[in-house]
């Protein structure tokens, strides 16, 4: 026999070096390569010569349940030793000679499709192969050999299992065994696969385990696939499937929503009005009590006292509704609201959900004014139009910008548009303004009536009409200044004019419909004075310093009696003259007269000189003044009634009872009279009559004579003086006032 591998051989040859110019050495010793050709001189043989194999009903055609080895000691991957694997004979032969099938280069022996058909209803328990193994391929010719092959049939336990319930979060040892199959066939090999994939596998004897906990949140079902295969990796038969279902328990808290934007909702919604539907998610079993999520409101709690509350919750949807407790505007409030598994019973888990509600503002509040009633305004009636009369501010209890929007009117008392309105968009203040003149005559008051309304549309109950206000404007009738007759005046007088002498009468233009209060500006020297109301201007001392020719100039000032603040104003220039040759004083008597004290509405008339040809020399008119004395011009009154006659009165309501001489100087061009009125100054009885005291009556008894008639006749005297005491007390109770001595005396003029 040669051996099947190569002899390498080193023959030596004679030493030969072949070189190239470059110095390359291209022969030199060489090894010698010496194949052995092999023969098919080896015979093949079974690794043993019975083979015994199970086979379970039900496997399948085609998948090997056992393999066959078999040697060739010839070259490998040559003819000799290419083996072919046949089946020479089945026994029995029933129910069909082709039960089996053998794949004659590997050696695979399996159930062939008619024999897996057959099989089922075979009542053979074993067949006996006859197999032969033989070199050379597939040709006709080569060594062979025979091994015999025992296939017992028996009864296939492939068979599915019942659905395992596995509780999740399992407190026990891992790997946990849960079940077990088994395939009745020979030379198995189980393959485990999870759908998802989860833990779970498979060992050797067919026990499936869990390897650690569950989770039913993660993956409540597994379908688990079981295979039977044979060393290959060959299915035997179908593979099992076995459904794992992960048991829930209570292990998940109730997730709430996320929280939304805050939610809106207006003012004045009715109650039941819904907020926001609150819908807590449990991961636990949908339909269990592990996820059967109730809800509480926790907070807004219910006020002290106040029945209802602003928000309800309904427990098993979740729904958050208005209460009976109104809302107000611009409120931001964050409900609490527990959301609780196991519907609420004990040992559940809950959480608290967080909805944010925001009240929104309408426009359910009209704008009011904050004064319904302003002035009375006084307005002159030359007011300029534009003039401001008033400001009026209104206010809206609203909250958005856009409700507090207003719109302003005058509602009434203006029909002739003598007023008018101004106001800013966004503001409350409208000012009220003059837009035409102004007549005391065709109205001396207004009442101007402004609404204020929004401009938005109200809503909610009873918006009810614009608010109002009133302005009430009192127009002031404007006087015109006062004016006096003349621009100016001037008068002359001698630098000897006593005091008091008349110089001039300052008159305005219109008497008749206003009265003057006249007054003196600027008179440094004190000279002048004038009459308040007359406007007669007298030397109010004697001119001492003043010379001829020189002029002294005064500022006469006539007031409105009415409007104070309304005047007019002249020069008064006065001329100073020489002063004539002083003429003789002459007395004029004037004879006696009388007037009542306390005073009464009467006095004296005084005539000037002219009635006398002895004291005059000539015409009037005349000027009246009293004499210098003080006290004369303080207790008496003396006013000119024309050219030639003045009028005396008291000055002071009560003058002594007396008899007053009183000095008149009465003044004709340069000459001067002093005229000495007498006048007697008395009590006067209710008629105006005045009463004089009586004097001792003549034929009175002497003392001596009345000592010795009262001596010789006390009798007589005592009765005479009760008489006269009784006279005396009845004259007293008639008149407390008048004397009891005093009797009437007929004035004479």
């Amino acid at each position: 026999m040669v051996p099947a591998w190569l002899w390498l051989l080193c023959v030596s040859v004679p030493q030969v070096t072949l070189e190239m110019q470059d110095g390359h050495v291209l022969w030199g010793p060489q090894p010698v390569l010496v194949h052995v050709k092999d023969e098919n001189d080896q015979v093949p043989h079974f690794s043993q010569a019975i083979y015994r194999a199970r086979l379970s009903r039900g496997t399948r055609p085609g998948i090997p349940f056992l393999f066959l080895e078999a040697s060739d000691r010839d070259e490998p991957g040559t003819a000799n030793s290419d083996l072919r694997f046949h089946i020479l004979s089945q026994a029995p032969a029933q129910p069909s000679p082709d039960m089996f099938q053998l794949e004659p280069r590997l050696g695979a022996l399996a159930l062939s499709p008619k024999g897996s058909t057959s099989l089922d209803h075979a009542l053979e328990r074993t067949y006996q192969l006859l197999v032969q193994v033989k070199d050379m391929g597939d040709q006709a010719s080569g060594h062979q050999a025979t091994a015999t092959v025992e296939v017992s049939i028996i009864e296939s336990t492939w068979v599915s299992l019942e659905p395992i319930h596995l509780a999740e979060n399992l407190k026990v040892l891992y790997p946990h065994h849960m079940a077990q199959v088994h395939w009745s066939g020979g030379d198995v090999h189980y393959h485990l696969e999870s759908h998802p994939p989860g833990p779970f596998e498979v060992n050797a004897e067919g026990n499936l385990y869990v390897t650690r906990e569950l989770d039913r949140e993660a993956q409540a079902e597994y379908l688990l696939q079981v295979r039977a295969q044979n060393s290959h990796g060959e299915d035997y038969a179908a593979p099992l499937e076995l459904h794992v279902l992960v048991m829930d328990e209570n292990d998940n808290v109730p997730i709430c929503p996320p929280r939304d934007p805050t939610v809106s909702i207006p003012e004045l919604s009715p109650p039941g009005t819904e907020v926001t539907r609150l819908s807590a998610e449990d991961a636990d079993a949908p339909g269990s009590p592990n996820s059967h999520v109730v809800y509480q409101l926790l907070s807004p709690e219910p006020e002290d006292g106040v029945e209802g509350r602003a928000f309800q919750v309904d427990p098993t949807s979740g729904s958050v509704t208005l209460g009976v407790l109104p809302l107000r505007a611009g409120q931001n409030i964050l409900l609490l609201v527990l959301a609780m598994d196991l519907a609420g019973a004990e040992g559940g888990f809950s959480s608290t959900c967080e909805v944010e509600v925001a009240v929104t503002d309408i426009n359910d509040h009209a704008p009011e004014f904050i004064t319904s009633q302003i002035g009375p305004i006084s307005l002159p009636e030359d007011v300029e139009p534009g003039t401001l009369v008033a400001m009026l501010t209104a206010i809206d209890a609203d909250l958005e910008p856009a409700f507090r929007l207003m719109d302003f009117a005058i509602e009434r008392g203006d029909t002739e548009g003598t007023f008018g309105l101004d106001w800013e968009p966004d503001s409350g203040h409208v000012r009220l303004r003059l837009c035409k003149n102004l007549s005391y005559e065709a109205a001396p008051s207004h009442e101007v009536v402004v609404v204020v309304q929004s401009v938005a549309k109200l809503v909610g109950p009873g918006p009810g009409p614009g608010a109002t206000a009133t302005v009430t404007v009192l127009v002031e009738r404007v006087m015109p200044p006062p004016k006096l007759d003349q621009e100016s005046y001037e008068a002359s007088v001698p630098i000897s004019a006593p005091a008091g002498s008349f110089l001039l009468t300052i008159q305005p233009s219109d008497p008749i419909s206003r009265t003057l209060r006249f007054s003196l500006v600027n008179d440094s020297e004190g000279w002048l004075c004038i009459e308040k109301f007359s406007g007669e201007v007298h030397t109010a001392q004697s001119l001492q310093g003043a010379q001829p020719g020189d002029t002294y100039t005064v500022l006469v000032e006539a007031q409105d009696t009415d409007e104070p603040r309304l005047s007019a104003s002249a020069p008064l220039v006065i001329h100073f003259l020489k002063a004539p040759p002083a003429p003789a004083l002459t007395l004029a008597p004037v004879p006696s007269q009388y007037l009542c004290t306390p005073r009464q509405d009467h006095g004296l008339i005084v005539s000037g000189p002219s009635k006398d040809p002895d004291l005059a020399s000539g015409h009037g008119p005349y000027s009246f003044t009293l004499g210098p004395n003080p006290t004369v011009q303080r207790d008496w009154r003396l006013q000119t009634l024309n050219g030639s006659h003045a009028y005396l009165t008291l000055a002071l309501h009560w003058v002594e009872p007396r008899e007053h001489i009183i000095p008149v100087v009465v003044s004709h061009n340069a000459q001067m009279w002093q005229l000495l009125v007498r006048v007697i100054v008395c009590r006067c009885n209710v008629e105006g009559q005045c009463m004089r005291k009586v004097g001792r009556m003549k034929g009175m008894p002497t003392k001596l004579s009345a000592v010795g008639i009262l001596v010789g006749t006390l009798v007589a005297i005592g009765i005479f003086l009760i008489l006269i005491f009784t006279h005396w007390t009845m004259s007293r109770k008639k008149d407390p006032d008048q004397p009891a001595d005093s009797v009437p005396l007929k004035a004479t003029v």
